[in-house]
This record gives C-alpha cells, sequence and structure tokens, in this order.
C-alpha cells in the first residue's frame, strides 16, 4: 500500500534524470515501437482487423493517458490553471492526435506529422520532467509522448498518407497561430504555456537560444529546419533511392538485351 501511495504521490518522490538508465531503457523501448510498426507495415495494412485494433488501440493510449493525468492532478490536489491545463504543444497534439485517428483527418496529418512528432521527439529526449521511475507522471510521460510519435507514423506506413512541401508551411502556420492563442492565455492567465512569456526556471535547452524573446525566434528556426530533414529522411531521400535503383535496373536490363544473353 505503501509503496503504490509512493508512486502516485507528487510529495517525497524520486527525481527525474536525464540520461538516466531508465530515460536510456524507457528511449529504448520507443524505438522498439517505432521500429516495430516499420517492419510490420505490410502484414498490418493487410490486415483489416490489425489496422483497426492498432489506429483506435492508439487513441485509446491517448485518451487513458489525458484522462489519468488529470484526474491525478485534481485527486493530489495540484490541478492549477497556470500549469496544468493542456496548451503546451505536446498536448495539444496528443488531443488532436485522438481526432486525427478516429477520423482520419488529412489535413490533421499535414501538421501532426512534423509538429507532432518533431515536439513529442524533443520532449522525450529532453523532458520537462520532475517525476522520476517508478513514478506514474514518469510512465504517463513517456507512454504519451511515445503515442503521440506512434500516431502519425502509423497513419504514414499503414494508411498510406503522405505529406507535402507545403504541409512543411502548414505546420508552421499552425505553430505560430497557436503560439499567438497560447500567448494571449498566458496573458490572461499569468501562465507560461510553451515557455512564451520566459525560459523555465530549471536548466534547460533554451538556455543555449539566446535571451527573451531571441530564442522564439530561433525556435522558429529550429523547428523549419528539422522539418525540411524530417521531410527528406522519410520521403525525398527513400524516393532518390527507389528512382535510382530502378533506372540501374533497367540499365541492366538494356545490356543483357543487347548483349543477346
Amino acid at each position: 500500500m505503501v509503496f503504490l501511495v509512493s508512486i502516485f504521490s507528487s510529495n517525497a518522490v524520486p527525481d527525474f534524470v536525464p540520461f538516466s538508465t531508465a530515460h536510456f531503457i524507457t528511449v529504448g523501448i520507443m524505438i522498439i515501437f517505432v521500429l516495430s510498426l516499420f517492419w510490420s507495415r505490410m502484414y498490418i495494412r493487410s490486415h483489416r482487423i490489425w489496422r483497426l485494433g492498432i489506429r483506435y488501440g492508439l487513441a485509446f493510449v491517448l485518451l487513458l493517458t489525458q484522462v489519468s493525468l488529470n484526474i491525478w492532478y485534481i485527486a493530489w490536489g495540484v490541478w492549477d490553471v497556470k500549469h496544468t491545463l493542456p496548451l503546451e504543444l505536446c498536448s495539444l497534439s496528443l488531443l488532436l492526435s485522438i481526432v486525427m485517428l478516429c477520423t482520419r483527418n488529412r489535413m490533421l496529418y499535414h501538421v501532426l506529422f512534423f509538429a507532432g512528432i518533431c515536439g513529442a521527439l524533443q520532449a522525450v529526449l529532453t523532458p520537462n520532467l520532475s517525476y522520476g521511475f517508478p513514478h506514474f507522471r514518469f510512465f504517463e510521460f513517456f507512454a504519451a509522448h511515445t503515442a503521440i510519435i506512434l500516431a502519425p507514423l502509423y497513419m504514414t506506413w499503414i494508411e498510406q498518407y503522405r505529406p507535402s512541401w507545403k504541409s512543411i508551411g502548414w505546420s508552421m502556420l499552425f505553430l505560430n497561430v497557436l503560439a499567438l492563442i497560447v500567448g494571449i492565455l498566458n496573458i490572461a492567465l499569468g501562465s507560461n504555456y510553451m515557455f512564451l512569456q520566459h525560459k523555465p526556471d530549471t536548466p534547460s535547452l533554451l538556455d543555449l537560444l539566446g535571451p527573451y524573446p531571441y530564442y522564439l525566434l530561433v525556435e522558429e528556426g529550429i523547428a523549419l529546419f528539422m522539418f525540411v530533414v524530417m521531410y527528406a529522411l522519410f520521403f525525398v531521400i527513400p524516393q532518390m533511392f527507389r528512382r535510382n535503383l530502378k533506372r540501374w535496373d533497367q540499365e541492366r536490363q538494356h545490356e543483357f538485351e543487347s548483349t543477346g544473353l
């Protein structure tokens, strides 16, 4: 009983230690899920029951993490309009991912493939998390962010959705409109969602990006760069490889025919 209380308690809990054994293991598990989805994409694509199970299963995991987190906030008296509303990029990506998975909305996919994956990946690698293993928040945090990453990957590899160069523009527009709305809410609530008002009080990667408000502009440049790299890695380079491979096969076939063999 004491152990269960300690897992959920908001006091006297183990601190999260970045790049600790627990952190590396959790990131490794996330990578295994991603690779498993990729390697089994053909099988899943050809079996409707697997497609539906994974699509709605991801939506359920996302919903469960959000509901359980808010129950925990209320149960332990830590719910606060200044800190616990779903106004962070990953929180909004989570909610939009549920809608995307349930409706297979293409517009949401175009945004979440870039903004959702990049935001969640950055959160997993450099978590802004106070609770370490084996606390409830540790498991909830990594389960939610892993599912955010898997959701658009599922739509890409299984449903065969594809973003375009225009999707990068839509994603940047989404981030800027979102920042404007959240910034207005921050002023009204006295909050600091998405760190739009100032940097976090604890050391973070934002410390490397310059003072306020210049780090916000640097973040824009980094986001655009990451989106372009993602598009190149997932679509441009593989397409070039397939094209070159096809041309190489055609040249070999032509040489074979010309020699009369």
